[in-house]
């Protein structure tokens, strides 16, 4: 069994970084918040295994975009940022059952 890791980067602020200059955008990037998700790639072979690794991607980009305050009520801002960094966390895992996971999910949400 191979343990893989799969990093969640904070995409937020994109349209801040489209009017910076090249190289501030590119700071603003690779400071952006992260956090490692581990798994073991055989548990993808299952529908189980993918939705397991998808609640858990969720949470993260949960902590990796947080709501501000007290409030309940989540900012459209943050809906974008964990929906991104929660796209960017599944693309990398180039897995086509998590792959259809988050496509249904988003398919719903949306």
């Amino acid at each position: 069994m191979t343990r893989l890791a799969t990093t969640m980067m904070l995409f937020g602020g994109l349209a801040g970084l489209a009017v910076a200059s090249t190289a501030g955008a590119l700071n603003a990037v690779l400071d952006a918040p992260s956090m490692t998700v581990r798994y073991n790639s055989d548990a993808l072979a299952t529908d189980g295994g993918a939705q397991a690794l998808y609640r858990r991607l969720s949470l993260a980009a949960e902590q990796v975009c947080p709501n501000p305050g007290d409030t309940r009520l989540v900012s459209a801002v943050v809906k974008q940022c964990r929906q991104e960094a929660l796209t960017a966390a599944v693309n990398k895992i180039h897995s086509q059952r998590l792959a259809a996971l988050h496509a249904s999910r988003m398919t719903k949400s949306g």
